[in-house]
């Protein structure tokens, strides 16, 4: 019996409970309730990843912006230059600041160290989980240092995010997506107007200062010296003399036959391409560009450069005429390194990864035969002088 009087004293007990919860739902004191639970948790969240400010609409400051940190894990190499616009863009509006980066990217140094504004390059292992004491080591390092702003550049990535939200910064911006979580002070619209990797970072800091959108977008950038293109140079004149070509000559074209997955187009594609492209410009002399595995893509047909040293092909590179290949990470090494570029689109999507800028184009590829994309490259302006 008395078992029986405790359960309906419990019983009881919830039901007056719950009332009181209905009746407090119902007055004026359950929204300060609530506004105090969400101070809480934001209180909680700064603990973790700091104070930066209440989210605004207001333009981001044109002036005071000293110390910048730019948040931008992603490694491949294409996806590293398509970064150095913003940067050419930081350089621009604070040209007093200096930048640091906090990438996972093994080549970020030589990618952006040649870039006078930027300071530190902060490099995360590739894989946090297995580098727990380098993770955590860099991520203090980081924090030591108080920022006027914080970029998370990537539009997609939530690791930027996180990274950019636990930084110490006054100002922090980023793209606002579904994919994307945690309170930022500037969060900018993705626009779907606009698609391209290296044109949406430069988008973002233009949105959130309310500049003009529309301006024309820095093109990759590696910051390549006169002293490194005229040693480049000379090391491609060394490559086509020892294979007995001679120095004269209309220009040199450069082919770079690899590419990962569906983008490879194969010995055979290429082979059709050349025949056509060398009838309609026999004046013209070709070198390829090998991979990192140095086999020979065409067949050993041409003379040939190789580079495991990314700073030193791009001086080749910048030697070149012309560049020609799919779309791939060396294909953004070229644009970089300021060379007009023929990048050959087959099955990725060129509005977000093709070419911008002069003497950048993108080439359909997509059902086409070699020969016809031969035609279509060999009436380009740039192989028409």
């Amino acid at each position: 019996m008395a078992c029986l009087t405790r359960l309906a004293n419990r019983y009881s007990a919830r039901r007056l409970i719950a009332a009181k919860l209905t009746v407090l739902k119902n007055t004026r004191y359950y929204d300060p309730i609530n506004n105090f639970r969400r101070r809480v948790a934001r209180r909680l969240m700064r603990t973790v990843f700091g104070s930066h400010g209440q989210p605004t609409s207001e333009p981001l400051p044109a002036k005071g912006m000293y110390r910048i940190l730019v948040c931008h894990v992603s490694h491949s190499l294409g996806n590293t230059l398509l970064l150095t616009p913003l940067l050419s863009e930081l350089e621009k509006v604070y040209p007093a600041a200096e930048i640091d980066i906090l990438t996972r990217s093994p080549i970020a140094k030589t990618v952006y160290g040649h870039f006078f504004n930027v300071q530190r390059i902060f490099r995360l292992p590739a894989h946090g989980v297995g580098h727990p004491f380098e993770f955590f080591g860099t991520l203090r390092r980081m924090r030591k240092i108080r920022y006027d702003l914080a970029i998370d550049a990537d539009p997609l990535s939530q690791t930027g995010r996180l990274l950019t939200l636990l930084s110490n910064s006054t100002y922090t911006l980023g793209f606002s997506s579904p994919k994307k979580h945690g309170e930022i002070t500037h969060a900018v619209p993705l626009p779907e107007h606009l698609q391209s990797k290296g044109q949406r970072p430069v988008y973002l800091l233009r949105h959130a200062m309310q500049r003009d959108v529309t301006a024309d977008y820095p093109v990759p950038d590696i910051r390549l010296s006169a002293g490194e293109r005229a040693q480049g140079k000379t090391a491609l004149m060394r490559s086509l003399a020892a294979c007995g070509i001679t120095t004269t000559g209309r220009g040199i074209i450069g082919i770079f036959g690899n590419a990962t997955g569906d983008k490879l187009l194969g010995d055979a594609w290429w082979t059709r391409f050349m025949q056509e492209l060398e009838a309609a410009h026999p004046e013209h002399r070709f070198v390829e560009i090998l991979p990192h595995s140095g086999e020979s893509m065409l067949g050993s047909r041409y003379p040939a450069y190789y580079s495991t040293d990314l700073r030193k092909l791009a001086c080749v590179l910048s030697g070149l005429d012309v560049y020609i290949s799919a779309d791939c990470g060396v294909m953004h090494l070229a644009c970089a390194s300021d060379v007009p570029t023929m990048g050959i689109f087959t099955v990725t999507n060129a509005a977000e990864w093709g070419p911008y800028g002069p003497n950048r184009h993108v080439v359909p590829a997509a059902g086409k035969q070699p020969e016809e994309v031969a035609r279509t490259i060999a009436a380009m302006p740039e192989l028409n002088p």
